[in-house]
């Protein structure tokens, strides 16, 4: 059943998640950051940086860069495809899972919280 949320709601529900996670979480993430976390654990793969420049609408060097930094907290890994050594495959990792199911859970706690 779709949740209908006003947009001073839906803001709130932004505000709420995002300064709870930059109080309470290890992993500070950019907006672009979780943009591609996010895609590479909700979107069927294969990921590839290519991929992900061109659904993001950004360079690939910012693909990049935002996967080095998620790479460094464990929450993606990449490799060489051995079949195309031209693209490089993104991977998703157990501490990215359980990273987003803990999103998951701090967003349906702010929205139960918000005023109806």
């Amino acid at each position: 059943m779709p949740i209908e949320l006003r947009p001073s709601q839906a803001l709130r529900l932004l505000q709420d998640v995002n300064l709870a996670l930059v109080r309470d979480s290890d992993h500070d993430l950019s907006a672009r950051q979780l943009t591609i976390l996010l895609t590479v654990y909700l979107d069927p793969p294969p990921h590839t940086v290519r991929g992900l420049a061109a659904k993001l609408n950004v360079t690939k060097p910012a693909i990049t860069r935002a996967l080095d930094t998620l790479g460094g907290m464990k929450l993606l890994t990449r490799k060489r495809d051995e079949a195309d050594r031209r693209n490089v495959i993104i991977s998703r990792t157990v501490n990215g899972a359980l990273y987003l199911e803990q999103l998951g859970d701090l967003v349906s706690e702010k929205a139960k919280g918000l005023p109806w």
